[in-house]
């Protein structure tokens, strides 16, 4: 499901770039600040580089230390151990009762600048004020900056380069491995404790989902649920059904996709469609949740939730072993336990 919150299919929200005023004297000062009172972007080792998934190859004279990125691509990148460079995040970082929003991950969100909360949401003057050295974000459409607004775009991308990495059509390992690329160009340890064991523990999650798929052959429908619609999304595009369907899980194709490829949009009446015995539902918190899906009577005449197979779903996963690997063993736990019921 490739839904950012409540925002139009295609991922590309607009924003109205507010407060932009001034946004040319900022860049200037921007210019000559950087390396001032060791600052801006002087970090050990000489000249830096990185190819990232546009194939572009993004130089600096130094090691970026002031990376400001998508809070979900922070967070994976706090799990190979880049910590103190990451100085500002975009995106769903604390949810309204001030608590960390899941995208967030271990990150401490209160050390670090947040300009915006939202999809529709990027402070460029505040962004700007940080001096950053980096940029870096997922890719879910060729080209396209995740949660980077198209009307503020060129402002952000002058102040500082870019990285973006693919986050779709591509397996949830190859992704992580992406990751630690990237991390290890940062200066992260790979062979750090933290980091193998995360990787061990994913990598057991994986044998497990595959042992458990192959032991319990059920089918599974990654699904989202909304107030109007019921979606059935494609294991064929999004990274982490991917990487479960190569592990060996049933999971059901949908044949009529909407524009984009990520999933179909049914009418309620329609939610029976696909015959499902475990229901991989997608827990974001902008999307209807059990509770909340109880009033409507088609939801609760499908089998797989009568039978109570219905286990969350986080469908914009953590690109790191230490965030992927519980999402491995929750769908394996729910698989070992599930009967047919179609």
């Amino acid at each position: 499901m490739r839904t950012p919150r409540s925002v139009s299919l295609s991922r590309r929200g607009i924003l109205a770039a507010g407060g932009a005023v001034g946004i040319g004297a900022l860049l200037a000062a921007c210019g000559g600040s950087k390396d001032a009172g060791g600052t801006g972007g002087g970090g050990k080792g000489g000249p830096w580089s990185f190819t990232d998934d546009r194939k572009q190859k993004v130089s600096l004279p130094d090691t970026p230390h002031r990376i400001v990125a998508f809070t979900g691509t922070a967070a994976a990148l706090h799990d190979f151990g880049i910590d103190k460079q990451i100085t500002g995040v975009f995106g769903p970082t604390k949810l309204p009762d001030g608590k960390p929003d899941p995208q967030a991950g271990d990150l401490d969100v209160d050390k670090v600048t947040i300009l915006g909360n939202a999809y529709n949401q990027f402070n460029v003057e505040k962004y700007a004020g940080l001096a950053p050295d980096l940029l870096v974000t997922n890719m879910y459409e060729p080209g396209a900056l995740w949660f980077v607004p198209d009307e503020s775009k060129d402002k952000i991308t002058k102040l500082a380069k870019s990285v973006a990495l693919t986050a779709s059509r591509k397996p949830l390992d190859h992704i992580i491995g992406r990751y630690a690329d990237l991390a290890a160009a940062l200066g992260a340890d790979l062979k750090a404790k933290k980091v193998t064991d995360a990787k061990a523990r994913f990598e057991q999650a994986a044998a497990r989902l595959r042992k458990a798929a192959a032991a319990h052959p059920v089918k599974v429908l990654a699904c989202s649920g909304s107030a109007d619609l019921f979606y059935a999304s494609n294991p064929g595009i999004n990274a982490d059904l991917m990487y479960f369907k190569s592990l060996g899980v049933d999971l059901i194709v949908p044949d009529h996709l909407d524009k984009g490829g990520y999933f179909e949009s049914l009418s309620w009446e329609n939610a029976d469609k696909y015959k499902a015995d475990v229901l991989l539902l997608d827990n974001r918190t902008a999307t209807l949740q059990p509770k909340d899906l109880a009033a409507k009577p088609s939801w609760n005449k499908l089998p797989a939730v009568q039978a109570g197979q219905i286990t969350p779903w986080a469908s914009e996963p953590r690109f790191s072993y230490a965030g992927a690997a519980p999402l491995l063993e929750s769908l394996a736990q729910a698989i070992e336990h599930a009967k047919k019921v179609n």
